[in-house]
C-alpha cells in the first residue's frame, strides 16, 4: 500500500494496525481502553488520548536510532519516551485501538528555541519530518501535535499545545516570553504509517553526519537542556 494519504482515500486504513502504528500491541490496547473507559463520543475520546500521550510519555529528540526502531508506537510505549515522530505514532495507535481513525503528517520546521547541544550536533536549527498526528473527527481531519509535554513545556517557557478536538493543534509561533518558537517551512503530507525509507534519505541530505551524533545524542537530557533562558 502506498503510505501517502490524500483527504478521499478509504478511512479503512487508518483504522487498521500498520508496522508502525501498532494498533493491535496488546499493551496499547489497553492504555486505550483504560483513558476512555466511560467516555462517550469520539471527540471526548480523542481528547483525552492526546493528552494520555502528550504528558504520559516524556518528549526525548536524543530518542533516534537507525535501525528505525524509534519510529515504532511499541517503543515509545515500553521506553516511555519519544521524539515527534514516536509520539505522533503512538497517538495515532491508541487512537485506532479505540475505535478513531488516525494517521500521520509530516512537516519541515525551524525550531528556534532548539538546545544549543542539539543544534550544535545537528548543525541547523531546521527539523525535517516533523511529525503530528490526524485524526477523523465529526467527519473531517483533525490535526494535532502531541509532542511536547507539559512537564518540558514548564521547564522550557513553552505555551503547551492544548487539543479541544475541533480545533486543529499545532506548535505556537511564540513562546510564553514573546520569542519566535516554530516556523513550518514546508508540508510533508499524510500517510497511513511512517515513510521511513524518505525519511532516512532526506534525514541523510540534510544530517549527513547523522550516524555519528545519532550515537552521540543518546543519554542526553534534553529536558534539562531545554530550561527558559533568563530575562
Amino acid at each position: 500500500m502506498n503510505p501517502t494519504m490524500n483527504p478521499t482515500d478509504s478511512l479503512v486504513a487508518c483504522l487498521a494496525p500498520s508496522p508502525h502504528v501498532e494498533a493491535d500491541h496488546p499493551g496499547i490496547c489497553a492504555l486505550a481502553e483504560r483513558v476512555t473507559a466511560g467516555l462517550g463520543d469520539t471527540r471526548e475520546r480523542a481528547v483525552a488520548l492526546y493528552y494520555a500521550v502528550r504528558d504520559g510519555f516524556r518528549y526525548d529528540p536524543y530518542n533516534i536510532e537507525l535501525s528505525g526502531r524509534c519510529f515504532r508506537a511499541s517503543e515509545v510505549f515500553e521506553t516511555g519516551a519519544g521524539f515527534c515522530i514516536g509520539k505522533a505514532t503512538l497517538l495515532a495507535a491508541v487512537c485506532r485501538a479505540a475505535g478513531i481513525p488516525a494517521r500521520l503528517h509530516f512537516a519541515d520546521v525551524r525550531n528556534h528555541l532548539t538546545s544549543p547541544r542539539l543544534r550544535a550536533m545537528m548543525g541547523t536549527d531546521e527539523f525535517v519530518f516533523h511529525g503530528y498526528t490526524e485524526l477523523w473527527i465529526e467527519e473531517r481531519w483533525r490535526k494535532c501535535t502531541p509532542a511536547f509535554d507539559r512537564r518540558l513545556c514548564e521547564k522550557a517557557g513553552i505555551r503547551a499545545l492544548e487539543f479541544d478536538g475541533l480545533e486543529d493543534s499545532v506548535f505556537h509561533p511564540i513562546d510564553l516570553s514573546g520569542r519566535q518558537h516554530m516556523e513550518y517551512l514546508r508540508d510533508r503530507g499524510s500517510h497511513v504509517d511512517v515513510p521511513v525509507e524518505d525519511i532516512f534519505r532526506v534525514w541523510g541530505e540534510v544530517y549527513p553526519g547523522m550516524s555519528g551524533w545519532a550515537r552521540q545524542a543518546r543519554g542526553g537530557d534534553f529536558e534539562q537542556e531545554a530550561r527558559a533562558p533568563a530575562a
